[in-house]
């Protein structure tokens, strides 16, 4: 008799800068994202018998999931050492997992589909390197929807809420600040840091509240400035709508002079 899976959480994740980890970081820059990374697996219940990744990298018209058996990676990250062209991450596909998510996703009149051909992103491929070295986990990466409606990803992840009930683990990769232009100078420190409480609060908060509280993230203190476009916080509302209980607070540190958090959903 086969022992039914336990339930994995949700999490929302930084997926850091490019392929930050996998070259020379004598400042230890990114040490502390890494660690916390490289943590995830042995905080989980049980091993995930598949892992199901939304990436802010990927944009399309209703959800898409990545259905090959062997997807490629996209290396969609520019002006880095040749080395970082050549990274490699052979974890499996699973198109079965594909099918099913978005079958539950069209179950709850929103739209979805499987994409055969399309890949992995360095937000799938870079922090599932560091998680889960071993590329023995099945992988699917999901789209955010174009139109970047809090609402939409919050529903979205709800209607994924059964996979967690049958090993699979919800990833949501992207970035809680996101502005180019604020990394590395300090005069966005103590702004990134008063949408960092924000953020945190909300995500603390039950359900019902947290939904309200996201559909206005954009009125948050330094909101639009931590996101001048917002594809990095998406990815939060999905792991967000797969729970119904409170969020915690995961992982946090000061990374390139801005507020940098992670969050876990039971």
């Amino acid at each position: 008799m086969t022992q039914k899976p336990l339930r994995q959480p949700s999490l929302f994740i930084p997926h850091g800068g490019g392929p930050c980890f996998f070259m020379p970081d004598p400042a230890g820059l990114w040490r502390g994202l890494e660690t916390y990374l490289a943590g995830i697996a042995a905080s989980l219940p049980e091993r995930p018998r598949a892992i199901l990744v939304v990436t802010g990298h990927w944009e399309t018209r209703g959800f898409a999931f990545t259905g090959a058996e062997r997807p490629a990676l996209i290396y969609d990250y520019y002006g880095f050492p040749q080395h970082t062209y050549e990274l490699r991450y052979d974890a499996p596909g699973d198109p079965a997992l594909a099918a099913r998510a978005a079958g539950l996703l069209t179950a709850a009149g929103l739209p979805g589909a499987v994409d055969p051909a399309h890949g992995w992103d360095h937000g799938v491929f870079v922090p599932m390197k560091v998680a889960f070295p071993d590329a023995d986990i099945p992988v699917v990466a999901m789209s955010v929807d174009k139109s970047l409606d809090p609402a939409l990803h919050i529903a979205a992840g709800r209607a994924l809420a059964p996979l967690r009930d049958e090993g699979v683990l919800i990833v949501g990769s992207g970035m809680s600040f996101h502005n180019m232009r604020g990394y590395r100078d300090p005069r966005f420190t103590e702004p990134s840091r008063a949408f960092d409480a924000w953020l945190t609060a909300a995500a603390e908060a039950a359900p019902e509240e947290r939904a309200a509280l996201f559909a206005g993230w954009a009125d948050a203190p330094a909101g639009r400035l931590s996101h001048p476009r917002e594809e990095h916080l998406i990815p939060l509302m999905v792991a967000a709508g797969a729970s119904d209980a409170p969020g915690r607070h995961d992982y946090g540190e000061l990374l390139l002079e801005t507020a940098v958090s992670g969050y876990r959903f039971a």
